[in-house]
């Protein structure tokens, strides 16, 4: 007997490599805004700076203010051999959690020596365990904070798909910008929360002259968001851990919106992941923080968003599989296909999707 839920392979798509974002809209706000509306599934095409008009004035704009820190850096083994790697979390006593990938087989017990601006030595990491999937507990350079010492090496952790060329610091300092919501707060994440990549102070402006109240959460992105469903049943699944905070106001004004039957537009899924992780089986919605594994999938009855604003994602990805639960995967998948007949730009760059 087959095992219930949805197979991976309902999330698929075809989109064709010209049409995945190398560069954001310049300026941001003048990306592509396609409106997708639940109930009756018809799809209207706009600008982002038409958004603020696109909301009600009673609507609550929760957004997610984590900032990218640049996480990406270089390594060499000893005998000069090349290793990529990217932080990913600090864990106890000092070691660091992060991604590494290179030629050759890394083994436990060898020490990699970390590159700074202009292939200067900046100290060494200790490779003591492995932890599957190329991911690595390290002891970095004694004493050594990741924030510090990544200000001083890193780059910003694109997705693979975004190709840089020519020099890696020029680009990286463009990229840093970029590759950062113009409200992000608290650093922590080593992805973008991309459907916020969209706001200016501009758009911010006209939402706060439209009365659009917002509220942040907290959700520091890993870079299990862009990892690959394998199982062949999305239930078969495991998801990666990220760590939010739902702070007391934040749930206060939630909480306010709902009791008068306002509706709360989420930006991005990861505000979504966040808001839905820290809602009651009611619906209350409780000031929380933790790490959480929610994993959003057909069918899901969510308890805390009635909106969402989006970008275009992966086939056969989690972030596709939540939107298809929110909007319906048939609705989901053909706006799409329209998306790609209308010229849209996808992914972590490109044009971005409201549902309604």
């Amino acid at each position: 007997m087959d095992e219930p839920g949805p197979l991976l392979s309902d999330f698929d798509y075809d989109l064709p490599p010209e049409r995945i974002a190398q560069e954001p809209a310049r300026p941001r706000d003048a990306s592509r805004l396609m409106v997708l509306d639940r109930p009756s599934g018809h799809v209207e095409h706009r600008r982002f700076t038409d958004l603020p008009g696109l909301l009600a004035p009673s609507d609550l704009l929760v957004m997610n203010d984590t900032r990218v820190i640049p996480a990406a850096f270089t390594s060499r083994r000893a005998g000069g051999a090349r290793i990529e790697g990217c932080f990913l979390r600090e864990l106890e006593g000092g070691r660091w959690e992060v991604l590494l990938a290179g030629r050759g087989r890394i083994r436990e017990g060898e020490t990699l020596a970390l590159v700074g601006e202009g292939g200067q030595a900046a100290g060494q990491v200790v490779l003591e365990r492995r932890a599957g999937g190329g991911v690595w507990h390290v002891r970095p350079p004694g004493g050594a904070r990741p924030l510090e010492l990544l200000a001083r090496i890193g780059r910003p952790p694109l997705p693979p798909y975004i190709r840089r060329r020519g020099p890696a610091d020029a680009r990286g300092r463009r990229d840093l910008e970029d590759y950062q919501t113009v409200y992000a707060q608290r650093d922590g994440a080593v992805a973008a929360p991309t459907a916020g990549l969209h706001f200016t102070e501009r758009v911010l402006a006209a939402l706060d002259a439209r009365g659009v109240e917002r509220a942040t959460i907290t959700l520091h992105i890993g870079l299990g968001t862009f990892q690959p469903i394998r199982a062949e049943r999305l239930a078969q699944h495991e998801m990666h851990e990220e760590y939010f905070e739902l702070g007391a106001q934040a749930a206060a004004r939630i909480e306010a919106a709902r009791a008068r039957g306002r509706r709360v537009v989420a930006v991005g899924t990861t505000t979504v992941r966040a808001l839905e992780s820290a809602a009651q089986a009611d619906g209350h919605v409780r000031p929380a923080e933790g790490w959480t594994r929610l994993f959003i999938y057909p069918p899901y009855e969510f308890r805390a968003v009635g909106a969402m604003l989006t970008n275009f994602h992966l086939p056969r990805t989690t972030l596709l599989a939540m939107v298809c639960a929110f909007a319906g995967r048939r609705p989901v998948l053909a706006a799409y296909e329209e998306a790609k007949r209308e010229g849209y730009r996808f992914y972590s760059y490109g044009d971005a999707m409201l549902i309604l």
